[in-house]
């Protein structure tokens, strides 16, 4: 990181997180041109990344967003001016339906039971494209949670129970079987579709890859992405639609935090004013070891320490690191890739006041987007 944007982010109050703008454009810039060199659709996860401030910069690139529910839907609909806004849930209320058909341009359902309790509803909205979410059984994800396709997933419908009679209205069909993959195992993944929906596909007027691509990391092949994308288009005549949240965002976001005390139990110990359970949940759940600028694995440089956040969860540790320097009360930390799966799961859990969300925009300068207080725990009470 250069030396002015790394004294940038250390000079902010903490805990914060920091979208940074330039390499959101980068993201941004790599799925505009999957949309260009195949026209399909790439549309924004929200449950991935939900900063509705840079919502606006986001629409110059790509076609729109999906939601999981209706306040993702609305915020699209609110935030995003008019782009595409998919939504896909495992079932949907009843009151909540009639606002979605008013906002959503495609309203995926997750079964035919779900299907055929909206069906009357459904065909008489003229502007809304209704598709089905399919399991093809075929997942290449190793953590269960994560998977889709496990055995007794509730997600998606199995060729078993296909209901091909049931397809009147019905437009396009979805499968999400992905997570932080690439583009081989899309090609793979396509392969069990075409062998179980195949047929169906030629009755459709657009599939959806779903999410999980991680279409800006470095080592990403966009060639076969594109070249995947652009055999199904043409062999079934689809338009194509495909949703990466956490592609959006990659490596375009910040967590910085100080260090507020010093102990020692067999090991050097940093309280921080972060937590993983609170403001990086993912890296318990997944678990996952983010990176901290300027630090190493433990012991491969010249002192070692756990992180741990101040909460009363005695596994809120956000991990062990070493660095050149020893840590004293009152140093800041720079996390990376906060913006995804971060400011979307955080939460107030003893009482732990939620960060500061600031932009580092392109020209440099930091502007605070939102800060948070006592109020904002209370009225989540």
């Amino acid at each position: 990181m250069e030396k002015a944007k790394k004294e940038k982010l250390l000079s902010l109050p903490t805990p914060c997180y920091v979208i940074d703008e330039a390499a959101l454009i980068s993201n941004l810039e790599t799925l505009n041109r999957v949309e260009r060199e195949t026209g399909c659709h790439v549309l924004l996860a929200q449950k991935a990344f939900s900063a509705y401030h840079v919502y606006p910069l986001i629409a110059r690139y790509i076609s729109g967003t999906t939601a999981s529910g209706i306040f993702e839907a609305r915020l699209a609909h609110e935030e995003m001016g008019n782009r595409q806004i998919h939504v896909f849930s495992p079932a949907y209320r009843d009151e909540e339906f009639d606002e979605l058909t008013g906002i959503c341009d495609h309203i995926v359902f997750n079964s035919f039971s779900q299907w055929k309790h909206f069906r009357e509803k459904a065909l008489s909205c003229k502007n809304v494209s209704f598709g089905l979410r399919i399991n093809p059984e075929y997942s290449e994800i190793e953590t269960k949670i994560y998977d889709p396709c496990f055995t007794g997933s509730r997600l998606g419908i199995t060729l078993e129970n296909f209901e091909e009679n049931e397809l009147d209205g019905i437009s396009g069909l979805h499968f999400h079987t992905m997570c932080e993959q690439g583009a081989d195992t899309l090609e793979r993944t396509l392969r069990a579709v075409e062998e179980k929906f195949g047929k169906y596909l030629y009755k459709m007027k657009w599939i959806n890859f779903g999410g999980g691509h991680h279409i800006t990391r470095k080592d990403y092949d966009v060639d076969l992405l594109i070249s995947c994308i652009n055999r199904i288009k043409q062999k079934y005549g689809l338009e194509v639609y495909i949703e990466p949240g956490e592609a959006v965002a990659m490596n375009a976001g910040y967590l910085v935090c100080s260090v507020l005390d010093r102990t020692k139990n067999g090991i050097e110990i940093a309280v921080v004013d972060t937590s993983a359970a609170c403001h990086m949940p993912d890296v318990l759940e997944m678990p996952y070891r983010p990176y901290i600028i300027g630090s190493g694995m433990p012991d491969e440089l010249k002192y070692t320490y756990r992180l741990g956040a101040p909460t009363c969860l005695a596994g809120d540790v956000i991990g062990d690191y070493s660095f050149d320097e020893p840590l004293d009360i009152g140093d800041r930390l720079i996390f990376t890739d906060m913006a995804i799966y971060s400011m979307v799961k955080n939460n107030t859990f003893n009482g732990m006041p939620l960060p500061s969300i600031y932009l580092l925009e392109k020209d440099g300068n930091t502007r605070l987007l939102r800060k948070f207080g006592y109020e904002d725990f209370k009225s989540r009470l």
